[in-house]
């Protein structure tokens, strides 16, 4: 009885031993658990490299992956980054107004863990938006057929912006501009709907950080080719020096003159681009003096043309020859030899 009794003690006292060298053997086959969450440093901004830590683990993990995920504003809607798989990334404008976060799996050759950090702060932009500091420009010449182009002028902002270009066509006299279908490139054939025009062009800056916008000046007022000169009409106040005006119709009726009846003289005034003129005021004087009576300035009307009645003294000789007419065109207020004026003799034939 004795030795029986030795043996159930020397087994009770072994069992606690046993117990807890099974319990050793568990904890050391367990997949990894994080005990300390992964964290990421680094600036929360366009352009920074950010690095991730993988933070505590149990179970001795031989291994870790990682995988960063961008959120939304409010650390919801995470969604793994593509091709983001490494301890470092770099912010991108992809993620500007978002949160990242990064993923972190620990294996061992139990299984594996994950645990996920803590969001950064929203990713800021960094540089600044565009902001025009010399105008864009138009270059070419101002006349229907004629290319023109446009340099979009001197910008600040970072990155460096992208340009997109809208031409418009705007009235005559300034202002009322309107877009011109199709026309966003950096060159514009002007058109005969662009005769007696002007047009700019709207330049739109981007990049990262925002938008702005900068007009070029408005061009002169687009001129008819020369195959159409006359064809387009204009006030007189638009012209101005150095375009002068010019007499380059005359036409009478009768002619040539055979008696002292009234001649009935048409005078078309365009300017040195080619328009037609309407507004100039034309004044006509008969040489010799005495050969026909005076009459008073006329204005050209919507085309161009000025109409004035000629009325011969008993002076002009009915015998052939000619009746010399001085013509002037001027604009109103300018001086009579100065300014936009212009002077020509004409003649009419006496039959």
């Amino acid at each position: 009885m004795r030795f029986r009794r030795l043996i159930l003690l020397a087994c009770a006292a072994a069992v606690p031993t046993l117990i807890v060298a099974a319990g050793s053997l568990a904890q050391g086959s367990a997949a990894p658990s994080n005990t300390s969450l992964p964290s990421i440093s680094g600036s929360a901004r366009d352009g920074s490299l950010l690095h991730a830590t993988h933070g505590t683990w149990n179970g001795s993990p031989t291994s870790f992956a990682y995988q960063w995920q961008r959120c939304d504003a409010a650390a919801g809607n995470c969604n793994a980054i593509a091709g983001a798989t490494s301890d470092t990334y770099t912010a991108g404008t992809g993620d500007v107004d978002n949160r990242l976060r990064v993923q972190v799996t620990a294996t061992n050759s139990s299984g594996s863990g994950v645990a996920v950090s803590r969001p950064t702060d929203v990713v800021k932009s960094t540089g600044s938006a565009p902001k025009n500091t010399a105008p864009p420009t138009i270059s070419g010449t101002t006349q229907e057929g004629s290319t023109l182009t446009v340099q979009a002028g001197s910008w600040s902002g970072s990155p460096a912006p992208g340009f997109t270009y809208q031409w418009e066509r705007c009235v005559g006299t300034g202002g009322g501009c309107s877009p011109i279908s199709g026309a966003t490139n950096t060159t514009y054939t002007l058109g005969s709907a662009d005769v007696a025009h002007t047009v700019l062009v709207v330049v739109t800056a981007k990049n990262s950080n925002g938008t702005s916008t900068a007009n070029t000046a408005e061009t002169d007022l687009i001129a008819p080719s020369k195959s159409t000169q006359g064809g387009a009409s204009i006030q007189v106040g638009q012209v101005s020096l150095p375009n002068r005006l010019v007499i380059d119709g005359v036409k009478f009726s009768p002619t040539p003159a055979s008696s002292r009846g009234q001649i009935t003289a048409r005078f078309h005034v365009s300017d040195t681009r080619g328009f037609s003129i309407s507004g100039a005021l034309v004044y006509v004087l008969g040489l010799p003096y005495g050969w026909v009576y005076g009459s008073p300035e006329t204005p050209t009307d919507s085309t161009g043309w000025a109409t004035i009645t000629i009325q011969p003294t008993r002076n002009m000789p009915l015998k052939p020859g000619d009746l010399v007419l001085f013509v002037r065109a001027r604009k109103p207020g300018d001086s009579l030899l100065a300014g936009v004026s212009t002077r020509r003799l004409v003649q009419e034939p006496i039959r």
